[in-house]
């Protein structure tokens, strides 16, 4: 069990170990230890397609998640928790913006993209959201240490 990545698009300067570590503790945190995930890392132009497939959005996105454990189990895959698929170029872009590093970005993408395989959803409800974001700070303070 843990995290894969998948790297299908140019990730500049990314650290891989250091956003493994960070990603186990993450889920660690979450009592979800011994679960697997699968981070893949994609263009702009990949995103915008499974954004429209998957939400109808014709536009990319910063992150979508994939949840394994939705419906029926499936028999040797108890563990599987599912996909997280992270736009590098938005993450970019959003850095940026946001006035933080690339890697930041993307720890934070990934805790908002495990927490949407955990079930959470900030389109629910604002009350959901604001709940959402409290674990978000919250896993982003401690996941690392």
């Amino acid at each position: 069990m843990g995290v894969e990545f998948v790297v299908r698009c140019r990730v500049p300067g990314m650290r891989l170990r250091a956003l493994r570590r960070f990603a186990a503790g993450a889920l660690q945190r979450l009592g979800e230890g011994d679960a697997e995930v699968a981070v893949t890392f994609v263009s702009n132009r990949e995103m915008r397609a499974l954004n429209r497939r998957y939400r109808g959005k014709d536009r990319p996105t910063d992150v979508l998640a994939f949840p394994a454990r939705e419906g029926e189990p499936t028999p040797g895959e108890e563990g599987l928790l599912g996909d997280v698929v992270i736009a590098v170029r938005v993450a970019q872009q959003q850095a940026v913006s946001q006035g933080r590093s690339l890697a930041e970005e993307l720890q934070m993408l990934l805790v908002h993209g495990v927490l949407h395989l955990l079930g959470y959803d900030h389109e629910r409800s604002a009350a959901e959201a604001r709940q959402m974001r409290r674990k978000e700070r919250w896993l982003l303070s401690v996941a690392g240490t």
